[in-house]
């Protein structure tokens, strides 16, 4: 009775059973057994394939909306990094791509002539163990080149989709175990502590701190100080800092405010806020009386404002050169509390080159930031709005580069809508890092896009092929589904021993980013990047995956040729 209910809910809205497998899979990818925990991911396939045996009818193009928007949203993050990191640092990724297809490709043979399997249950193995669905049609193109006749052509490109159908639920969910636990203990190290171990490297020192974080001492500071002895004039004490610029902010004489003038004469009794850099204040300060706890009416607003640096006479000269270059006006009262390049922060030191794209964060007054900015470049307004308008453009310029196909032959090379929304979202992506006034995505909106696109697009393959492949395990028993499993594990286990002993991968995020990437395996990526815990296994993952979708697509004729 129960299930009769649930069929006819998820007929009338199959878009329900989508949901339902999402919200199960979350739930059931929480609990732990010792170290081992599945992850929502891979708990939405499971749930998604226990769903599908009441039988779900839903629209394939759900899936490929779901995948485009995760892979766009991975591409987006991570283009400033990934065009940054092209080079011969990419040899490894390119190598351990080799690596996985021509294992792959051997794996398949050898089981296919040992258990002799003909050449479209072998192509099939291929496509779903190594869960890379374009075999189906490089292998059933090749097929139809083997002079054979018509009824046994459609009777082996029918056994493609039987072995692909079987095997492609656990090549997907195996290539999670692989990626996320395997890979870790083999390697006797942990994704979360390598990323975050790599970041700092990255940020070069430079400490980031979390929303809701803050410095208990920081950088840039006010305070108040009593004026000990008259004569000195503002432009005077100013002057004065030994260890860095200091700005006089707000002057109280006889319980009274007065402006502010470089050439005011101070008096004994004065109260000054200085405001710069924390030794600098500190050292002045010394100087000039006793610090107070407070003042009434001393407080000054101050902002923080990013600033994309574009006038191109700031550009491509060290920090000193342009301060040197600088009046006294527009530097007075304003401090540069950070430089970002390409989605990561730079030390900021006396040789710190400015590069184009370059967004600086400016402390100080209201005005005085204004004025600074306006010499500058564009002040980057905060926003928790999506531009809609360039990622919308972005994800139609990668469907269209998934529509181009290169022929090798008779062999159709294509990206697809997956590795074209990837390139789109790397080159957009780079494109915001130069252009920061457009393309605004917040963290939050690109988080969702990746979870619920992942999600999504993992629980849509279950509940279509779901019920297949579990009929058909049931009707040919457990052999070719046992087949599949090896499809899957042995080329990862050479993989994961060749990165280890011969690349001698030290990160094992990294490493699992090309790991998952060389396999195309999205749903690994996904739980990759969740125990990382941050981008730092994504620039691997897009050279691998982008190789990937070559490589293995490749794999379709070789196993028809071979096996």
């Amino acid at each position: 009775m129960a299930v009769d209910l649930l069929k006819s809910i998820f007929h009338q809205s199959p878009e329900a059973a989508l949901f339902a497998s999402l919200a199960l899979g979350y739930w059931v990818g929480k609990f732990r057994f010792g170290s081992f925990q599945l992850g929502g991911v891979a708990g939405s396939l499971l749930a998604a394939v226990l769903i599908s045996q009441i039988g779900i009818q839903i629209d394939s193009g759900i899936k490929a909306v779901l995948f485009a928007l995760f892979i766009y949203a991975v591409g987006f993050e991570s283009g400033p990094q990934f065009f940054n990191s092209l080079g011969r640092h990419s040899v490894k990724e390119i190598m351990m791509a080799v690596v996985v297809a021509l294992s792959g490709l051997i794996t398949v043979v050898v089981i296919a002539r040992v258990f002799g399997l003909d050449k479209g249950l072998a192509a099939g193995l291929a496509a779903g163990g190594l869960t890379q669905s374009a075999i189906i049609g490089t292998a059933g193109s090749a097929i139809e080149k083997l002079g054979l006749s018509g009824e046994e052509v459609q009777r082996m490109q029918a056994n493609v989709a039987i072995g692909y159908a079987v095997t492609y639920i656990f090549g997907s969910f195996g290539a999670i175990i692989m990626c996320v636990n395997v890979l870790p203990w083999i390697t006797g190290r942990n994704i979360r502590d390598d990323a975050v171990q790599a970041e700092q490297e990255q940020l070069k020192g430079v400490r980031v701190y979390a929303q809701g974080e803050s410095p208990a001492a920081p950088d840039l500071v006010g305070r108040i100080f009593r004026v000990a002895q008259s004569g000195k004039t503002v432009a005077d004490l100013e002057a004065g800092g030994t260890q860095g610029r200091v700005t006089v902010e707000r002057i109280q004489r006889k319980n009274a405010l007065v402006g502010v003038d470089p050439s005011l004469v101070l008096e004994a009794g004065d109260i000054v806020l200085l405001v710069g850099r924390r030794p600098a204040v500190v050292s002045l300060g010394q100087t000039v009386g006793d610090e107070l706890p407070g003042a009434q009416g001393m407080d000054v607003v101050m902002v923080r404002r990013d600033v994309a640096i574009s006038n191109a006479q700031f550009l491509n000269r060290s920090v000193k050169d342009i301060l040197d270059s600088l009046s006294q006006d527009l530097k007075h009262g304003v401090y540069a509390e950070g430089l970002i390049r390409a989605g990561s922060p730079v030390p900021i030191t006396a040789q710190t080159m400015v590069m184009p794209g370059d967004v600086v964060t400016l402390f100080g007054t209201p005005q005085d930031v204004q004025k600074a900015a306006q010499a500058a470049g564009p002040i980057i307004v905060p926003s928790d709005k999506t531009d809609w308008v360039f990622h919308g453009f972005g994800i139609v310029v990668g469907l269209l580069i998934g529509l181009l196909v290169l022929r090798i032959g008779a062999i159709p090379i294509t990206l697809g809508s997956g590795g074209g929304a990837l390139l789109s979202g790397l080159l957009f992506g780079w494109w915001r890092s130069r252009k920061h006034t457009m393309g605004n995505m917040p963290t939050s909106a690109s988080t969702l896009l990746r979870d619920l696109g992942l999600a999504g697009f993992v629980a849509m393959v279950g509940l279509q092929s779901g019920q297949q492949a579990v009929s058909t395990v049931m009707e040919q028993g457990l052999t070719l589904f046992m087949l599949g499993v090896l499809v899957t594990i042995i080329p990862l286990l050479i993989a994961i021993l060749f990165g280890k002993y011969v690349l001698r991968y030290d990160n094992v995020a990294v490493f699992a980013g090309s790991l998952s990437g060389a396999r195309s395996a999205n749903p690994a990526f996904g739980e990759v990047l969740d125990k990382a815990g941050n981008s730092i296994p994504t620039t691997p993952f897009a050279i691998t995956y982008a190789l990937a979708n070559v490589f293995l697509t490749l794999l379709g004729p070789l196993v028809i040729a071979f096996a």
